[in-house]
């Protein structure tokens, strides 16, 4: 696309990239992935390969923008950290950044890396051999705060910051970085060359963001000064105060700003736990902050039942016909003390309902706005221990579930698009998305039990521990109540025994039936009818077990027959479970198959929750029983995900442009330490192979990028078929908006556009026409962009670390 001159309707800039993924919680939240290999300087346009959610913004053209205001934007805690490289640093930490600082290439609607022409004018790789080589033209009109060109010298320090060579800066990753040879000005201080020790197919996502050589000159300013402040910024905004006593980050107008000047006097990042949000909303602190769909749902009640007088039909107090009728029916019986208590019930129900009723009608105020966030949920299953440590049992589960289904409660009451997600590398919309389940299978439910079967787990297994309720009972008295013997009785009950076959007691309570026992002081002739039906029984029972041991040794002989007659051998890999086999509880070696579930218990994790329990029907049907644990929201991932305290659980990762680089630390295969444990990275569930890192590593080197394309989608497959991650559906992503607020909201792919947030002016109304990069642009107000610029600005960075 051209961003040459001032045209009518002049091109946004795409949102700017994520950060890279720091080394302890690389991605905060949720993704990994790639849409950068069809681009081959990042500007070019193509369609995506598969239909995605749209976004949903509220578009309109900046001269429908009023000038000024501020917009609060909620958060879900201030950043402990202003710098994107550290270790801790959050999506608050992005969102400051993607305001304030340069990125030399963002992301666009579609999820891939754009160059960013405030910043960069253009970059090329001009030499491949003997040395890649990029050689980066800086826009010359961009400065720092301090009013110095940003240049070469902050890329070098960036460089040897990160490279990891210099131990004395706390950094998170180094990624790309510990490629470079070396950084040389060019024919000027606005070109920078970048020679690279080893190829770097992922050249782009370096400097995303940028810092000043400020920041990156010594360790203390990296380490310490950069987590409170930012003295030197270069971006629409800039730093003005960080209040932690009001939980609030004012960003204002940055004066030096040579690209068009931000439509928002300030924007403030305001801490408001998720919990919280909706009191925030009815209590207008906030004009735009991510809900969860509990919240949504009230915001859309509030615009439903706009003008209503009457009662609502929702909410404290709220009664069906029946129980409004029951109601009245206690309220008004001769019963005083029930009367009297429903009446109390009925008068706070009143005052519960009141003040419902009224914040709704403030909720008035939002809208709801939805699409799918670049990030999906995944089903992890742990592989360093227990059961799951086995592939085949791992493959069973995943093979077990249906996709379809789960994807559906999460995303189908919301009106989104519900559809499985076939990659971990990549979602729909993106170029690069590319169907790879197919390395592991579809739902079926008779091959999963044939795997389980495979790793030697069978229905009504032996336990080692037998509980009182299984445990075999001795023979007990066939006699009549107070523990009397008459002597017949007595001997039939001697002939009973003599006639088992091991030496034990086979008639007994354990055999009986209600009805079976011999009532009190029966004549000689009904003793004997007692005692010759209890012997039928015994002659049924023996029968019975010899045929059951036949049919066992019948099985076992064609077992080890199939094998080559080892002793003990397991069904071929792949032989079906035996027709009409019954799903009962699986067992091995004493053991029952069963699998920790572990899940957040905060609010907000109601839908996770409901696919959990989704997810234990489906296992339940093949013989496979879970345990559920709920554990607190702060210690899900430090305590038992990162941990692997968990053998199931529910998390999200995010995508990016750069799947070789950004998603490789995510499964890479787990390497043994000096001290006997994993050195996991991000790979949570445990399960790699050399295979895959070999293919990332290749990818990581490929220049060519159709090959790299092809390299990361074998990754992909591969990945499918170690069953450690299954991906299940693509996050929903739904925003609480005030009415009035434009170019915000459920952003998808594309981080925010910065300059062109704002409010409506009076009797403007959302909707422009989007251009070609999927924003709104108008010809009224082109004439205000400086020639060569586009309408874009700088993005909020997603926070990369895995999200519940």
């Amino acid at each position: 696309m051209s961003h040459d001159g001032a045209t009518s309707r002049p091109a946004r800039r795409p949102a700017r990239r994520p950060v890279l993924r720091s080394a302890a919680f690389l991605a905060s939240g949720a993704l990994a992935v790639t849409a950068l290999a069809g681009c081959s300087s990042g500007d070019d346009e193509t369609e995506s390969s598969s239909a995605a959610a749209a976004q949903d913004i509220a578009p309109a053209a900046r001269g429908d923008i009023a000038d000024g205001g501020t917009l609060r934007w909620a958060v879900d805690a201030l950043p402990v950290t202003l710098n994107s490289f550290q270790a801790d640093a959050d999506a608050g930490t992005s969102r400051v950044a993607g305001a304030v600082l340069p990125s030399m290439y963002r992301l666009d609607n579609q999820g891939r890396a754009v160059r960013d022409p405030d910043f960069l004018e253009k970059a090329e790789v001009i030499e491949s051999e003997p040395k890649q080589v990029v050689l980066y033209k800086l826009n010359q009109q961009a400065v720092w705060s301090d009013g110095r060109e940003i240049g070469a010298a902050d890329f070098a320090a960036q460089w040897r910051a990160l490279s990891g060579k210099d131990s004395a800066y706390w950094t998170a990753h180094n990624a790309g970085y510990d490629r470079i040879e070396k950084i040389e000005r060019g024919k000027n201080n606005l070109e920078v060359r970048v020679t690279f020790a080893k190829p770097y197919a992922d050249w782009r996502s370096l400097f995303s963001p940028l810092y000043p050589k400020d920041v990156m000159g010594t360790p203390d300013a990296f380490n310490e000064d950069a987590r409170r402040k930012l003295k030197v910024t270069a971006g629409p905004f800039s730093v003005k105060k960080i209040d932690r006593d009001a939980k609030d980050i004012t960003l204002v107008r940055n004066p030096r700003w040579w690209g068009r000047q931000a439509k928002l006097e300030q924007l403030v990042l305001r801490a408001v736990p998720r919990k919280d949000r909706a009191d925030a909303l009815v209590a207008g602190k906030v004009d735009l902050a991510a809900v969860d769909p509990e919240d949504a749902s009230r915001i859309s009640l509030a615009d439903r039942d706009k003008g209503t007088s009457g009662p609502l039909a929702h909410g404290p107090g709220a009664l069906t016909p029946a129980q409004s009728m029951r109601s009245w029916a206690v309220a008004h019986s001769d019963d005083e003390d029930a009367a009297d208590a429903e009446l109390d019930a009925r008068a706070k129900a009143r005052k519960a309902a009141t003040k419902y009723k009224k914040e709704q009608s403030r909720l008035e105020d939002y809208v709801v706005r939805k699409s799918l966030e670049p990030a999906f949920t995944q089903l992890a299953l742990n592989g360093s221990e227990g059961p799951l440590a086995d592939e085949r049992v791992r493959r069973a589960v995943a093979r077990a579930i249906d996709r379809k289904k789960l994807a559906e409660v999460v995303l189908k009451p919301l009106g989104l698009p519900a559809h499985p997600v076939g990659s971990h590398l990549a979602l729909a919309g993106q170029q690069a998305y590319a169907d790879s389940s197919g390395a592991l299978g579809g739902q079926d439910t008779t091959e999963a039990r044939a795997l389980l079967a495979d790793a030697g787990w069978v229905s009504g297994g032996p336990l080692k521990k037998e509980t009182a309720t299984t445990k075999p009972k001795t023979a007990g008295n066939v006699s009549g109540s107070e523990g009397k013997k008459s002597k017949a009785g007595t001997e039939g009950e001697k002939g009973a025994a003599s006639d088992s076959d091991d030496g034990t007691d086979i008639v007994g309570e354990s055999d009986q039936k209600p009805g079976d026992r011999q009532p009190p002081l029966l004549d000689p002739a009904r003793t004997a009818a007692y005692q010759h039906a209890a012997l039928l029984r015994q002659a049924d029972a023996r029968k019975l077990r010899e045929a059951d041991k036949e049919k066992k040794h019948a099985d076992q002989y064609a077992k080890e027959a199939a094998q080559g007659g080892a002793p003990g051998a397991y069904a071929p890999k792949g032989t079906a479970a035996p027709a009409g086999a019954p799903a009962g509880p699986l067992a091995k070696d004493g053991k029952p198959l069963t699998l920790r579930f572990v899940l957040p218990s905060g609010p907000g994790s109601d839908s996770l929750r409901a696919v959990a329990d989704r997810i234990s029907q489906m296992l339940e049907k093949i013989g496979i029983r879970t345990e559920t644990s709920k554990v607190a929201d702060a210690s899900y991932f430090k305590d038992h995900i990162a941990s692997g305290q968990y053998d199931m659980a529910l998390y999200s990762w995010p995508v990016s442009a750069f799947p070789a680089t950004d998603a490789r630390p995510i499964y890479a295969k787990p390497v043994p330490a000096a001290d006997g444990s994993l050195t996991v990275e991000q790979n949570y569930t445990r399960v790699g192979t050399d295979h895959i890192d070999q293919l990332f590593d290749q990818a990581i080197g490929e220049l060519d990028e159709g090959e790299e394309r092809s390299l990361v989608k074998q990754a992909d497959a591969r990945i499918w078929a170690a069953a450690g991650s299954i991906p299940l559906y693509q996050r929903p992503e739904l925003v609480a908006a005030r009415r009035g607020v434009a170019n915000a909201g459920a952003f998808g792919f594309q981080e925010p556009d910065y300059e062109d947030i704002g409010f409506l002016k009076p009797g403007a109304r959302p909707g422009a026409e989007p251009n070609a990069s999927g924003k709104a642009s108008s010809s009224a107000d082109s004439s205000a962009s400086p020639a060569g610029k586009s309408s874009g600005s700088p993005t909020e960075k997603r926070s990369e670390k895995p999200s519940e």
